[in-house]
């Protein structure tokens, strides 16, 4: 805290007037504002100076009289405004308040002055001036629901971001992977009037074109093959060795698609019984051809379906089709939707993930949107708390459990120390490193539990932490 200015601004002034024309003290006695104004000292604040840093003890009650501040945080390293202080406006510490140091900054942008009144003398307040402590403790309530909005907000928004990081990521990649293909795909195209060229201009029978195009309808029809280092090693062997055993060239740029639609020397053996020998390497090569258009379009088709299913999710999520009040919802969507927003920030992680869910449990009557905030905090924080871990785990369980439904939401970190278990529902409490959480993500969850006449509980030691929501079937 600055020292003691000695002139200060207001020393001459009328602070009687000050106090009376003050919104927050209307009402209130002249002798009650008199007797704060002799319990109280003035103080002057030079620009770039602040009435307080986070972690300073709330010693005092601030009237702020001149000039302005700017209140902010810190989070992800960077600087975010809260608020601006000006005069009449009143913070600091307040009677009945628990605050015992301060969660912000506030810098003096203009010189500024502060009627200051101690912890002692508003103890002493409270006890011999009521309608003064009554103005004073409705102040506090409406500033702790004002700013506890304001950073609910911002928990949500904070949550927003960290989830759109994250679908951005996810919608790039299939993103990316259909403009590669449709460019190859594009190349590849002209390369098809050559290969049409080489195949109409062949003398086969009906009976011998229906054979191949048997082959591979059967072979496209039936998918790629998902195969492991070792196995198309060997089959890459086998299809070279046929190619090799029949004098012809071409098998390298052949094998790869072959192998990936299965088609192998028994197969290679069957379009050569109905083909003639001169016309064989041709139609391998029309087959190829075919073969990697539709793996193309197959890969452009998977591309798109994995954006389908993302923006699906997103519209789930948020019920962006739905209105605001409860209706009938399967639990299980909402937590899988979480888990897909997710998922970037679980595979970047190397978590392992095991999903248990009941079945039986009917729709229950919930705000879907707000348990979904539910869910994403709680499975977030465990995510956070995984890192570093050796083999890190994250298991969803949901269990009928009479009239209730629970869901466990397991994590094997570190734990929780026994001393901060009993306060991580508080109000701006985090475990988290400055600047990385405010500390309501968790309150708000429990807040949003209870809406729904639910609990939300946790349990933890070394290795394994335990957050249970537990919510009644039938809605009250």
């Amino acid at each position: 805290m600055p020292k003691v200015s000695f002139e200060p601004s207001f020393i001459n002034m009328d602070l009687l007037k000050a106090l009376q024309e003050n919104p927050s003290l209307q009402g209130v006695s002249d002798n009650q504002l008199q007797w704060l104004i002799d319990n109280s000292e003035c103080r002057d604040f030079q620009e770039g100076e602040f009435l307080f840093k986070k972690g300073d003890a709330a010693d005092h009650m601030m009237i702020l009289l001149s000039g302005k501040a700017r209140a902010y945080a810190i989070q992800n390293n960077q600087k975010r405004e809260l608020f601006e202080l000006e005069p009449p406006d009143i913070s600091g510490l307040l009677p009945f308040s628990r605050l015992k140091t301060a969660v912000g900054y506030a810098e003096v942008v203009q010189p500024t002055t502060v009627l200051l009144t101690s912890r002692e003398k508003l103890k002493e307040l409270v006890c011999t001036h009521y309608d003064l402590t009554e103005k004073l403790v409705h102040e506090m309530t409406s500033r702790v629901r004002e700013f506890t909005s304001m950073q609910r907000q911002n928990e949500k928004m904070m949550a927003l971001g960290k989830l759109s990081a994250g679908l951005a990521h996810e919608l790039n990649n299939p993103a990316a992977a259909i403009v590669r293909s449709s460019d190859e795909l594009k190349k590849h195209l002209a390369y098809t009037p050559e290969r049409f060229k080489q195949v109409i201009s062949m003398k086969l029978e009906e009976e011998q074109v229906d054979a191949v195009n048997a082959i591979l309808y059967e072979k496209a029809k039936a998918g790629r093959q998902n195969l492991g280092l070792r196995e198309r090693n060997k089959q890459e062997e086998e299809i070279l060795d046929w190619f090799d055993d029949n004098d012809l060239e071409g098998g390298d740029d052949l094998a790869e698609n072959f192998i990936e639609y299965g088609i192998g020397p028994k197969e290679l053996d069957m379009v050569r019984e109905y083909i003639p020998e001169k016309e064989l390497l041709p139609v391998l090569f029309w087959l190829d051809n075919v073969l990697t258009t539709e793996r193309m379009v197959g890969d452009i088709n998977e591309a798109s379906t994995r954006i389908s299913k993302l923006v699906q999710s997103v519209k789930s999520y948020s019920h962006m089709d739905r209105g605001h009040d409860k209706a009938p919802t399967n639990i299980h969507i909402g937590i899988k939707d979480t888990l897909t927003m997710l998922d970037h920030k679980i595979r970047k992680a190397n978590i392992s993930l095991a999903i248990d869910v009941a079945s039986g449990i009917p729709p229950i009557n919930l705000l879907a949107g707000e348990m979904n905030q539910v869910w994403t905090n709680i499975i977030d924080n465990a995510i956070d708390a995984l890192e570093g871990v050796p083999s890190p785990m994250l298991t969803v369980q949901s269990v009928k459990d009479g009239e209730f439904v629970k869901v466990h939401i397991i994590d094997n970190g570190p734990g929780i120390p026994p001393d901060l278990l009993g306060k991580i529902f508080d109000p701006f409490f985090t475990t988290k490193e400055v600047g990385k959480g405010s500390g309501l993500g968790l309150e708000i969850a429990k807040n949003i539990v209870e809406q729904h006449n639910g609990t939300l509980k946790a349990a933890s030691r070394p290795g394994e932490t335990i957050f249970t929501v537990c919510i009644p079937l039938k809605d009250k």
